[in-house]
């Protein structure tokens, strides 16, 4: 089982992300489950979500404890959150950043997202939607096919700037 948990904050799209990214492991035939834990419920708040993707049935709807990729889609949550708690032995971590950031012991990758978003005019009430771009990095590890998640993206949103987001996102990240 791979086990995704990621942060940010009310309004990027961390939630809806987490969907999208279960939708997708659905379409490239693996079973997924998607669940989030909210803290006080408003824009900018912290929140967190969580993604299983495995090849059987999954039993399992609760708090990942020992994730194997963390996602932080805004850097600040780490003023207050340990993004690292329990990451397993071996697990990536992505950061949402225009900057490498080393954290021995850990592997880390990047891409900005946000810029991403913003070249798309991907902004809701002042905040860059960040989940779209997120499924192209998700493809771009190979955690998912770049086909499973277009499909699921226009599923949920028609609009094709989301897609450009998610291709972009994937030329872009290099591993």
């Amino acid at each position: 089982m791979f086990e995704i948990r990621i942060h940010s904050r009310g309004g990027q799209g961390g939630v809806t992300a987490s969907r999208l990214v279960a939708l997708a492991a659905i379409h490239d035939g693996k079973d997924a489950t998607a669940c989030v834990f909210y803290g006080p419920q408003r824009r900018g708040a912290p929140v967190i979500s969580f993604v299983r993707i495995d090849d059987s049935p999954i039993r399992i709807y609760s708090h990942i404890q020992e994730p194997d990729l963390v996602v932080v889609l805004d850097p600040s949550v780490m003023e207050t959150i340990d993004v690292f708690q329990r990451l397993k032995k071996g697990g990536r971590i992505f950061f949402n950043s225009t900057q490498a950031k080393d954290f021995p012991g850990f592997y880390t990758l990047h891409a900005d997202l946000t810029g991403i978003a913003r070249r798309e005019n991907l902004i809701l009430a002042g905040y860059t939607i960040l989940n779209t771009p997120l499924l192209g990095i998700l493809a771009k590890m190979g955690i998912l096919s770049l086909n499973s998640a277009k499909k699921a993206i226009e599923e949920m949103f028609p609009d094709p700037r989301n897609i450009r987001a998610a291709e972009a996102a994937y030329r872009e990240m290099s591993l």
